[in-house]
């Protein structure tokens, strides 16, 4: 006997009315927020109904602020943090999978280590390493007692300094240390035939060819996911371009929107805001459209 569900799936579809009403309200505010002018703004605050100012703020945004600027930056970060963060992951994975070392599992575990220790949990250690990137050299130096030798020998002690803050490569190195990529492609890579390595490898296929030849075109998907994934947090950044960036050329376009509300005393620019937050959203919008297939399709795992 076929049960009636209709009951069910009218709660069903109020539940997700409800969330859609959710999720879309506010989506609808900051569109008819950034349609309205400054002026109109104080004098009847936050409307639901649409103006037609929007595309004088989006002018204003161009005209007024660094936000065009910053997004280059922010382009510049999150296409950086993306390729390199598959690069090493996939590099990685593959070395812990088919290269058969004793200490594999340690240093997976090591890797893994960085997801419980995320990127704001340690800004303060890695602002104090980007200052100066031979930090950690100079202070093997004086652990060792080597700087007292040098500053006997030749009068001084031995000190480097290089810092990397405020510089895009700043900015997208410390994002680099997450170990989320290297677990997916491993988990990925463990799907696979265990026999196709060696199937490989009799058919005259060495590593480099079995991994350009092979797990590349295989890894397709896995790639695109960790893709989009890495590239829109790198575009949300915020603590880290806060801190590692003094000036507003460098800052992010995520920083940049919040360098619009004043610090105290005016009413904020909302129709400003909300105008350059619209702008900002375009290009994550974008990508998770373009690649939204290969999101999905590489985060589906098998029960390995």
């Amino acid at each position: 006997m076929v049960e009636n569900a209709r009951s069910i799936n009218i709660v069903a579809s109020l539940i997700l009315l409800v969330g859609i009403i959710y999720i879309l309200g506010p989506l609808y505010l900051t569109l008819t927020t950034a349609s309205h002018s400054y002026e109109f703004m104080l004098q009847n605050g936050l409307v639901w109904s649409p103006g037609d100012e929007f595309f004088v703020n989006i002018r204003r945004i161009f005209t007024e602020t660094s936000i065009p600027r910053q997004m280059i930056n922010s382009l510049i970060v999150a296409l950086g943090d993306a390729i390199a963060t598959c690069v090493l992951s996939f590099l990685s994975a593959y070395a812990i999978v088919y290269f058969r070392t004793r200490w594999a599992g340690v240093v997976f575990a090591l890797i893994l280590a960085t997801v419980i220790l995320p990127l704001d949990m340690r800004f303060v250690t890695t602002y104090q390493v980007a200052s100066n990137v031979f930090s950690p050299i100079n202070a093997l130096l004086d652990a060792t007692g080597l700087n007292d030798l040098i500053a006997a020998l030749f009068g001084a002690p031995f000190h480097m300094e290089w810092s990397i803050l405020n510089t895009h490569a700043g900015l997208v190195i410390p994002l680099l240390a997450h170990g989320m990529g290297t677990f997916l492609f491993r988990q990925f890579f463990l799907t696979l035939p265990r026999d196709l390595f060696k199937a490989a490898r009799m058919d005259g296929a060495g590593p480099i060819r079995f991994l350009v030849d092979i797990l590349l075109p295989l890894s397709r998907s896995t790639f695109a996911s960790l893709f989009v994934l890495t590239f829109l947090s790198g575009w949300t950044q915020y603590l880290w371009p806060l801190v590692a960036s003094s000036t507003a050329d460098m800052q992010t376009a995520v920083v940049g929107l919040a360098r619009l509300v004043p610090d105290e005393g005016a009413v904020p620019d909302y129709p400003l805001i909300m105008a350059g937050a619209i702008l900002v959203s375009i290009v994550p919008l974008s990508m998770i459209a373009l690649l939204q297939r290969y999101l999905v399709q590489g985060l589906i795992l098998s029960e390995k």
